[in-house]
């Protein structure tokens, strides 16, 4: 990527933006070709196009459509000491580790030094974007609460981290020219610190010092800010006393480069701001808490979308409605491949232009005119005359992304299912469905995340008269007894409770798992009602604080706080022995869900 690309800023990226999108099948035939320039020598390649040749004629008619297993063995012989051209012309840095939660074990994607380039790029694009709605931003600080993985090392010495730690321990984060719109609250070293406590402690710290000067709150994903708003509940006390004090606990923050960037934060007593926040989170209540502790936010920036789209009544609890919940860009591990043109959007009309210099996209079809279907499945062969390319797709259609990328993943499944929303000039606009292999499974029945997603978003509804929220879930299928059926673990948060209301309650929770049923698809109810070959649907509601002990323990497997989203099916009997130590009680459906054959 040309380096003056990364000094697209303000109206220079938003008219990068319109070019790019004007001519997105001419930049990425470009692309494809300046891909397979750098790349035709790789052994990988060869095994399918002639030695040295450029063709992408050849390219689109000669090379397979690959999962991560076909393409493990070359990425763990770099790993061991191989040389970066077995799979592309540019040396490999690093390894890049996805969180691991969404399918099974961790993988190591390919990475080289160009790849920061464009991230960075994709972050540069933001700002211009957001600032079109919402002025004002650069006269004052966000509250971004990031945080690093400590890193491991590949045999041959390679580091394999997460992607964001990637960025944030490279020179474009931590070397950074000053930008009012980058004015963070949080020191870089409390952001580098590798304790995910040490570093939450201090990142909070600092946006409660600078309160009335935030103007953004937010994290990677919605799920890390909802832990950051629990630890604040279980920590404001300790907070409140570092103000007062003028000085930061020792027996709290023991990292040196914490303590020390701290210093400059936490550097006089401020008894004032420290009985401001005490009547704050000292309150009976914390709905809203967000706005009284931050009076000038103008929104909340997360991840929302697929799964995470679960946290959303959370975030709108602890605003009171009144922050925008903003969804930015579209990333991966593989690769980062676009924004939120419409940023203030309700969270459900979120749809993300790709940007054809990111990589190279292809798309498997899914479906059409609403209706999804699954018909690929993930360890099969895609005839490669089914692929479209990005400025050929239709709205309204479904596709799974396939991306072929400088690093050396060539016609690569990233396994999500989009659906096509628009187009801004030549680039289409994709709504993010689901991850495409998170299944649960009895019998005959399939069900992928958004379904089961729906299923929940609606049974949950019956909650909100009786004054609970649910906080968080997670599925099993157990497969124990005959016939197997559905368990879904539910944290819920419950005010105002009585023995009346608590009994009142339990007939709900009923009510919920007939209710989730009823939503699930045809094949399913068919199991259930006339097979008789699943279950009764349950749920077990967990004790308070189980689905932070569920990441903590996932974090501790390797998995990074940044990237972590709570796995909406569950394979891990450890993570099952977690979830079932905290159960308070279990709930059934008490009648079959509506069949009509």
């Amino acid at each position: 990527m040309d380096g003056k690309k990364l000094e697209y800023k303000g109206e220079a990226a938003l008219k990068e933006i319109e070019r790019m999108t004007t001519e997105a099948d001419i930049v990425q035939e470009e692309l494809l070709r300046e891909i397979l320039t750098r790349n035709c020598e790789t052994e990988y390649l060869r095994q399918y196009m002639d030695k040295g040749t450029k063709d992408v004629s050849v390219f689109k008619k000669c090379v397979p459509v690959i999962t991560y297993k076909d393409i493990q063995p070359y990425i763990q012989r770099i790993a061991n000491g191989e040389d970066s051209s077995l799979i592309t012309g540019h040396p490999i840095t690093e390894m890049l580790c996805s969180s691991g939660t969404s399918a099974g074990e961790p993988k190591m994607m390919p990475s080289i030094a160009e790849d920061l380039d464009r991230r960075t790029f994709l972050y540069n694009l933001i700002m211009p974007i957001i600032n079109q709605y919402v002025p004002g931003l650069d006269e004052g600080k966000a509250m971004f609460l990031y945080f690093v993985k400590a890193e491991m090392s590949t045999p041959c010495g390679l580091p394999a981290r997460a992607v964001l730690t990637s960025y944030y321990k490279s020179k474009h984060f931590k070397c950074r020219a000053y930008d009012a719109f980058s004015n963070y609250t949080s020191p870089d070293q409390a952001i580098l610190c590798d304790d995910s406590n040490q570093s939450m402690y201090c990142q909070l710290l600092a946006g409660l010092v600078h309160r009335h000067q935030v103007l953004r709150l937010g994290a990677v994903f919605a799920s890390a800010l909802l832990r950051a708003i629990s630890f604040l509940e279980r920590n404001w006390p300790s907070f409140c006393n570092d103000i007062r004090l003028g000085r930061l606990d020792p027996s709290v923050v023991t990292d040196p480069g914490c303590r020390s960037a701290m210093s400059s934060v936490v550097s006089s007593p401020d008894p004032r701001l420290a009985d401001e926040i005490e009547e704050i989170c000292g309150r009976h209540s914390w709905k809203g808490v967000l706005c009284r502790l931050w009076p000038k936010a103008k929104y909340i920036e997360a991840v929302i979308t697929g799964s995470m789209a679960q946290y959303i009544p959370a975030l709108e609890y602890y605003s009171e409605g009144k922050l925008p919940l903003v969804c930015t860009m579209y990333a991966s591990s593989e690769c980062y491949f676009g924004v939120n043109l419409k940023p203030l959007c309700d969270p459900a009309d979120v749809a993300f232009t790709l940007l054809p210099n990111m990589c190279y996209f292809e798309f498997i079809p899914l479906g059409e005119n609403g209706t999804l279907v699954l018909d690929v499945a993930e360890e099969e062969e895609v005839p490669i005359d089914r692929l479209v390319d990005l400025v050929h797709v239709k709205r309204g259609c479904y596709y799974e992304l396939v991306v072929t990328t400088f690093a050396g993943l060539n016609r690569y499944r990233i396994g999500d299912v989009l659906q096509v929303m628009g187009f801004h000039n030549k680039a289409p606009q994709f709504r993010f469905i689901c991850r495409r292999n998170v299944l649960l499974s009895i019998d005959n029945d399939k069900t992928n995340e958004e379904d089961l997603h729906k299923s929940v978003s609606a049974a949950k509804k019956l909650l909100e008269p009786h004054s609970a929220l649910l906080v968080e879930y997670t599925s099993y299928a157990d497969t124990s007894r005959v016939p197997g059926h559905y368990v879904l673990y539910w944290e819920l948060l419950v005010h105002h409770v009585s023995s009346s209301s608590s009994i009142i309650l339990d007939k709900v929770l009923e009510e919920c798992c007939i209710a989730v049923e009823e939503e699930l698809d045809y094949i399913y109810r068919r199991c259930r009602t006339n097979d008789k070959s699943v279950g009764p649907l349950e749920i077990r509601v967990v004790k308070p604080g189980t689905f932070e002990a569920l990441m903590d323990l996932f974090i501790s497997q390797g998995g990074s706080i940044n990237q972590y989203k709570t796995p909406r099916c569950i394979q891990s009997a450890t993570a099952l022995k977690l979830l079932d130590s905290n159960v308070m009680a279990c709930y059934f459906s008490p009648r079959d869900p509506m069949w009509i054959p």
